[in-house]
């Protein structure tokens, strides 16, 4: 037996098991754990910044790190454990690493979000148009740590963040960069998926799935049918359009200033995951809308993301309409965007690799 293997006591397996449930990009899942002790282990981050346009400067991968740390904290609470987490400022940037300690806490109480580790999942199809109640709103206000809030998008606003989430899925699916990680990320035919996004839980119908299957096996064919065929226009009314205006609201999550470090990203994927939870206890459920702040941050920093002409411009069009939608301040300090919303839980959903899959022994020199 394995040094790691001797270490991974029950109750240190149970929190790793709720842990990696934790949401990623994709379904990336873009952390190992390396066991130290029964109670202290190293995560080791990594970012997809080098093939996949989305990860602006790993960024999107550093609120899925908060979101395991946030998990993990949860998860550990159950057994009377407080979870302390440092990150190494030694490790390289695209590869954030964490070590996390489980100290004993008697007096601390299980957290109730506990519970809905599992159940929390991607909603991508229609939710009921029902708004939401003060005493949700109440709660999943409060569940945010303190320097984080909450801007909702609700009625006319509603209907104006499914237009732009309908625009922006057309500079999504016209741009090469964008293709070949959409080629990388869905798994079809299927209902789960360990290590991807299966088809069934896209949004679209079997006939939309099938044909894009067979439209996304080659970019030539994705350029042939979006300019002579319109062939944007399905998947975006399906994917986009439809569920935007099907749901309660759209929300944007906010810091009190604009993001910048490693640790500003973690911490706000702590604060989106106390969210999600939270609405998932609430009988609500909830689909991210990163790519428009993404594409916005492209532009505010001047970085050319697609060597496609006229990428830039329509991104620049789409990050002026984001602010026209929200406010200038909020659209800067936003961490995170979404639309929410109650219906059944999603029947096709990410799951995740096995846990021994993601147990990792120490880098080759580091000891």
């Amino acid at each position: 037996m394995s040094k790691m293997e001797q270490h991974l006591d029950a109750t240190l397996e149970q929190i790793l098991e709720l842990a990696r449930w934790a949401p990623s990009g994709d379904n990336t899942q873009p952390w190992r754990f390396e066991i130290l002790d029964t109670r202290r282990l190293i995560v080791h981050g990594h970012d997809t910044r080098d093939h996949c346009v989305y990860d602006l400067d790993g960024h999107p991968s550093q609120i899925s790190l908060g979101a395991l740390l946030e998990t993990m904290a949860i998860a550990a609470s159950g057994f009377g454990l407080e979870m302390q987490a440092t990150r190494r400022p030694e490790a390289p940037e695209a590869r954030p690493t964490f070590i996390v300690d489980f100290v004993p806490a008697p007096r601390l109480e299980a957290d109730p979000l506990a519970d809905f580790i599992l159940p929390r999942s991607v909603q991508r199809r229609p939710l009921s148009r029902r708004p939401l109640t003060t005493t949700e709103k109440t709660a999943l206000a409060a569940a945010l740590p303190p320097g984080f809030g909450v801007t909702w998008l609700e009625g006319r606003q509603r209907a104006a963040a499914a237009r732009l989430m309908y625009r922006n899925a057309k500079l999504r699916l016209t741009m090469p960069e964008a293709h070949q990680v959409h080629q990388a990320v869905i798994e079809w035919n299927a209902r789960y998926s360990e290590d991807r996004m299966p088809d069934q839980a896209l949004g679209v119908d079997a006939l939309t799935a099938k044909l894009m299957r067979w439209i996304m096996r080659d970019w030539r064919r994705v350029e042939f049918f979006n300019t002579w065929l319109a062939g944007t226009v399905a998947p975006r009314v399906q994917m986009d359009l439809i569920p935007g205006l099907a749901c309660a609201a759209h929300f944007v999550l906010t810091a009190e200033h604009r993001p910048h470090r490693i640790d500003d990203y973690v911490a706000a994927g702590r604060a989106m995951q106390r969210f999600w939870l939270t609405a998932t206890a609430q009988g609500l459920q909830l689909q991210p809308e990163l790519t428009p702040l993404i594409f916005s941050r492209y532009v505010r920093d001047g970085r050319v993301f697609s060597g496609t002409p006229g990428m830039q411009q329509r991104a620049a069009e789409l990050a002026r309409q984001g602010e026209l939608l929200v406010g200038k301040q909020v659209w800067e300090t936003a961490v995170f965007m979404g639309r929410i919303g109650a219906g059944a839980p999603a029947a096709a959903r990410s799951i995740r690799k096995p846990l021994n899959e993601l147990l990792v022994g120490p880098p080759a020199g580091s000891r």
